[in-house]
């Protein structure tokens, strides 16, 4: 056995605005059941994740329902952590950018940059809110659109002719705050010299750290040219303000990556093993993983390294990005019924259906994944239920009734036992590369094996024959053990059905290493289907 890899695994941080709905869960659960899978192979894999819970959006909210925006992150954190753990998704540490960890870790970052000549500070002309006495982010102005007329377009882009522009060329702008008209003012601000890091984002972008259809897009903007990048904003803000700079803070795009390290940090004052240094210096030889969807590849492939690299810490060993969700083809909406929440969903299924749903779909790419709600019901049922517990429902009988369910040390086919064994590198290869279709589709051929040959020998026939107990004893302990090669491959997308199945082998917990000894003269449980 190769020695164990020390991996620190991270999902983008859900922002402390809002419920979680069913295309969030895409992403936790892909990253939940690939650290799982880590740690049932035996490696160190810790998953750390964090609310971003800074910006104008969650002061002006938490204003609007009269409470503070430290109550305002309190409520959403509370929300959002039982919505994961109820869809078994098992952070290590589950934290927040409103942090003192991330305080000192975003001013760290920042010196570190300011110092090394990669910030720059320009006066910058902005719309102002003379009412609410802010300035105005581009969502927050609204008016008619200077190409097509279109009434109550947002700041940066018309919905209804898709143009793009700069706020000041809005037509009879207003605040969406207050209504007021809003004036043009000066403002210092601070900005981030991208351009200093061209070279190295070129050969990391290309070094393997991301997928090619990935790479290919980011290739564009950097042969297009960087730009420096805006990471203040003025009071009133809810963030951090920028050491030494008074009313200034920091944009919560800065603050929000750094909240992986700061998650991370946070669980290293409780775990003493752990050492934050061994993850984050320059020379690490541990890996880091980022999991993120389409949207903020920008972000996290070329700010985020960039600011590690001009901060003197390492950067990622990849980035993995996925697409978005549609529910029945369609863009998830709340006018057509498929916007569906976390917690509408747990209110009335299995967590585990979705995972395994999920995992059937999921491949390396970034296409999207469409959630259709037929495909799924139809899914669950012929793979969950009709192959993979079948197969125990189908034995477990004849070993209580026929043994006192003592399962004999008999293997009826050889033959089978090692072509699922022989399958266990492919089908581990496609869950380290996350391409968790693959492994579902490997797994549920190697069940249909299973169930057509126990339907070959037919042991509910042969029960009935005089002198062939011993025989039916044979082929179930073989399916039992089957069925337990089966969850042992599921363990990562199935943990419920896993334990539950670990109690009726009456056995400790599984891990990749117990495929090569199977059960013999073994004890079972009572079987209660799940």
């Amino acid at each position: 056995m190769s020695e164990a890899r020390q991996i620190l695994v991270t999902s983008a941080l859900p922002y402390a605005n809002g419920s979680i709905h069913l295309g969030h869960m895409l992403e936790y659960i892909q990253t939940d059941m690939w650290v799982r899978f880590q740690k049932l192979r035996g490696n160190q894999c810790i998953y750390v994740c964090a609310d971003d819970a800074h910006g104008s959006a969650i002061m002006l909210r938490a204003e609007k329902e009269g409470i503070t925006p430290e109550q305002l992150i309190a409520n959403v954190q509370a929300e959002h952590s039982k919505d994961f753990a109820d869809f078994l998704v098992d952070f290590d540490n589950f934290h927040s950018t409103h942090s003192d960890e991330n305080r000192e870790l975003a001013e760290l970052i920042y010196t570190r940059l300011n110092e090394a000549g990669h910030i720059a500070t320009r006066s910058v002309t902005q719309y102002f809110d003379p009412e609410k006495g802010m300035f105005l982010a581009d969502r927050f102005i609204k008016g008619t659109c200077p190409k097509c007329a279109a009434e109550d377009q947002y700041g940066d882009n018309c919905e209804k002719c898709g143009a793009t522009y700069e706020p000041t060329d809005l037509k009879n702008p207003r605040s969406a705050i207050s209504g007021a008209t809003p004036v043009l003012r000066d403002s210092k601000h601070f900005f981030f010299k991208l351009p200093d890091f061209e070279a190295m984002l070129k050969e990391w972008t290309r070094g393997g750290s991301l997928q090619e259809s990935v790479a290919n897009k980011i290739a564009e903007w950097l042969d297009g040219g960087l730009h420096e990048w805006d990471i203040s904003r003025d009071a009133p803000y809810f963030g951090f303000e920028i050491p030494g700079e008074p009313g200034k803070y920091f944009y919560v795009w800065l603050d929000a990556p750094i909240g992986y390290m700061a998650s991370f940090k946070n669980l290293c004052a409780r775990r003493p093993e752990l050492d934050f240094d061994a993850f984050w210096k320059k020379d690490s030889t541990t890996e880091l993983y980022h999991f993120i969807g389409k949207d903020i590849i920008n972000f996290h492939t070329l700010f985020w390294p960039a600011m590690l690299e001009g901060a003197g810490f390492r950067k990622p060993t990849a980035v993995a990005v996925h697409g978005y969700l549609t529910v029945n083809g369609q863009k998830m909406s709340k006018s057509r019924g498929t916007f569906i929440k976390a917690r509408t969903y747990l209110e009335h299924l299995n967590p585990e259906y979705l995972r395994y749903y999920y995992a059937a779909k999921l491949g390396r790419g970034v296409d999207d994944l469409d959630l259709n709600l037929e495909d799924f019901v139809q899914k669950v049922n012929s793979d969950l239920v009709g192959k993979v517990v079948n197969i125990a429902s189908r034995c477990a009988g004849f070993i209580h009734k026929g043994n006192g369910g003592l399962m004999v040390d008999r293997n009826a086919a050889p033959e089978l036992s090692d072509a699922f064994l022989a399958a266990a590198p492919s089908i581990a290869e496609a869950y380290e590369s996350r391409d968790f279709a693959r492994a579902m589709r490997e797994i549920m051929a190697l069940a249909d094996r299973a169930n057509a040959w126990i339907a070959d020998k037919a042991p509910w026939a042969l029960n009935k024959q005089e002198g062939m107990q011993d025989e039916v004893q044979a082929i179930c302990a073989t399916g039992i053990n089957l069925f337990r090669q089966l969850v042992i491959f599921l363990k990562p997308v199935l943990p419920n059905l896993a334990a539950d199945a670990e109690r009726f082998l009456n056995v400790q917990p599984l891990g990749w290493a117990d495929l090569q000894t199977p059960l013999a003269n073994h004890q079972l449980n009572a079987f209660t289907p799940s």
